[in-house]
């Protein structure tokens, strides 16, 4: 269901290499423009439901299910990226602000930073520095080192969340259907969601603990946001599809 977003040349910050690289604020987010869901954190619930559908998705037979937020119903269209690039949306989702940064697997099982270098918002004369004249991490970059930090330790508890539900039968395959005025049909398959009836018939000493780890809410908060799905065909319907 998912088109990631486009790091088309990811490569590890180097403090030699990026000594004099900028990252320019407000460079907009065509990177975004193909993806029609991104993942969610557990922490952000509370405000991308307010604007976004929350669902679940698997990766692969058999995958681990993870939240996404639904930005789109048609391959390769993000209906929150808007004319100018910018995002047409209140919230904006962390795992797009990251950009153009981002955690990836190194060997020995650590976590390394790595950056877009085909960013439009990378520069050696305009905007944030990466590394001051000594090669030290500058303000700017160890508040983006933080924040990546503490969206790998959300990634975990967001992680063991899904288990839960999984382990618990509590998901169930939903498709989603748009039909348009001017006679096209969309459709979305592969989406997960919490099924109501499950949720009932659990067990008290089951929910009580999920009431506990504050997970039940977050269940809650996942079924509240789906009435975005029509606010979603609505956007489309006044949007032409994108071109192939």
């Amino acid at each position: 269901m998912a088109d990631p977003l486009n790091y088309a040349a990811p490569a590890l910050l180097d403090r030699n290499k990026h000594r004099r690289t900028r990252v320019r604020p407000g460079a907009g987010f065509a990177f975004a423009r193909n993806t029609n869901s991104v993942y969610v954190a557990a922490a952000e619930f509370n405000e991308a439901a307010k604007e976004y559908a929350i669902v679940f998705t698997r990766s692969g037979t058999g995958g681990q299910p993870a939240p996404v937020l639904l930005l789109g119903m048609r391959d390769r269209e993000n209906l929150f990226v808007a004319e100018g690039d910018r995002w047409d949306g209140r919230y904006i989702p962390a795992f797009v602000r990251r950009y153009p940064f981002v955690l990836a697997q190194a060997p020995q099982q650590q976590l390394a930073v790595c950056i877009d270098e085909a960013c439009p918002g990378l520069s050696e004369s305009e905007g944030e520095a990466l590394f001051d004249g000594e090669g030290q991490e500058t303000p700017y970059l160890k508040n983006t080192l933080s924040f990546l930090t503490d969206y790998q330790r959300e990634y975990a508890r967001t992680e063991a969340f899904c288990k839960r539900l999984d382990e618990a039968g509590l998901l169930t395959e939903m498709n989603a259907r748009a039909d348009l005025n001017d006679g096209s049909s969309y459709a979305v398959n592969g989406m997960l969601i919490v099924d109501e009836k499950k949720l009932l018939a659990l067990p008290d000493a089951t929910v009580l603990s999920l009431f506990r780890t504050g997970e039940l809410h977050l269940v809650s908060v996942h079924l509240a946001s789906l009435t975005n799905m029509q606010r979603l065909v609505d956007r489309m319907a006044q949007r032409p599809a994108p071109a192939r």
